[in-house]
């Protein structure tokens, strides 16, 4: 894992996140997903600078949502310079995915 990885997992794991479940690389379709929440369909990905405007990463997400999947993307910056506003984000698409259901 990445520091960025273990910085967030260390907040995800244990169902620390309000009580919510995550699993680390998720295999969705042809693809492992960096974290998610099967029960909010919702996929975690991170990002160092070699995805910088990245079709394969735009096509990647497409597939994963075509399996009915959420996908949302930090950068690793984001996560080692802002973890709360990282966790503020994964917080809200949560509370939408329950919306949803």
């Amino acid at each position: 894992m990445t520091d960025a990885e273990r910085r967030l997992w260390s907040h995800l794991r244990a169902s620390q996140l309000k009580g919510v479940r995550f699993t680390r690389q998720l295999p969705i379709g042809d693809f492992v997903v960096d974290f998610a929440c099967r029960t909010a369909r919702l996929a975690i990905e991170l990002d160092g600078g070699q995805h910088s405007d990245s079709a394969s990463d735009e096509a990647r997400t497409g597939l994963i949502e075509a399996h009915g999947w959420r996908v949302i993307r930090f950068w690793n910056n984001e996560v080692l310079e802002n973890t709360d506003g990282v966790l503020t984000v994964i917080l809200q698409e949560l509370a939408l995915a329950r919306n949803r259901t």
